[in-house]
């Protein structure tokens, strides 16, 4: 795998207040929302809509609190219309700009796909994610599973359609992200989905908190 270069530091994010809860957090533990022009809600995860927006926490429940309260009317100080998909489309959202970023390791030559190529990979070391299809077999994850360093993050969290989109080919079920920023980001991404649909992590992947 290709070397990643390295980033400049980034400038740390305010802190937020969330329009349910009150509570003042790290813009990373937010989502915040625009209104369009017609006053209809939208998500803005990557914080670049114009305009004033407001925050909620990164969480469906609080979300949904959020929709029930009409605390968007009160945050934007003027009518807000929120369609009745918001809670289902922030994670559709978040998951596809966590697939985006998986693309994007591929590109950049840290990412590998394929049961031969991530064993290879494994082999050799510095693989900080491995990623299984939830819908492939225990069978070759277990397999794979056993070569995994201490630091190597095992994650079940999207099909083996959704890899195939990030991957460009198809039937792709095992795949993995060698260490560096890349691999960072894709784990911040990843802590935002566990937290926002309430999952936690365990050595089998992601899975519904009870």
């Amino acid at each position: 795998m290709n070397a990643e270069p390295a980033n400049a530091d980034e400038a740390p994010l305010p802190d937020r207040m969330c329009i349910v809860s009150r509570e003042v957090k790290p813009e990373t533990a937010l989502i915040r929302f625009a209104r369009a022009p017609d006053g209809l809600v939208v998500p803005d995860l990557k914080r670049k809509l114009p305009g004033r927006g407001v925050w909620v926490t990164c969480d469906a429940e609080i979300l949904a609190e959020a929709i029930k309260r009409k605390a968007f009317s009160r945050g934007f100080g003027a009518e807000a219309k929120v369609g009745p998909e918001l809670v289902g489309q922030v994670a559709t959202l978040l998951r596809k700009d966590m697939l985006a970023a998986l693309s994007l390791t591929r590109r950049a030559g840290l990412g590998v796909c394929g049961f031969m190529k991530v064993e290879e990979a494994l082999v050799k070391g510095n693989i900080r994610v491995l990623l299984h299809a939830s819908d492939g077999s225990i069978d070759g994850r277990q397999k794979l599973d056993r070569k995994c360093a201490s630091n190597t993050v095992i994650w079940d969290l999207f099909s083996s359609s959704d890899l195939d989109l990030a991957f460009g080919r198809s039937n792709v079920i095992h795949a993995a992200v060698a260490n560096g920023g890349l691999a960072e980001k894709l784990l911040d991404y990843a802590q935002k989905i566990a937290q926002y649909e309430h999952l936690k992590v365990s050595g089998l992947g992601f899975q519904t908190v009870a």
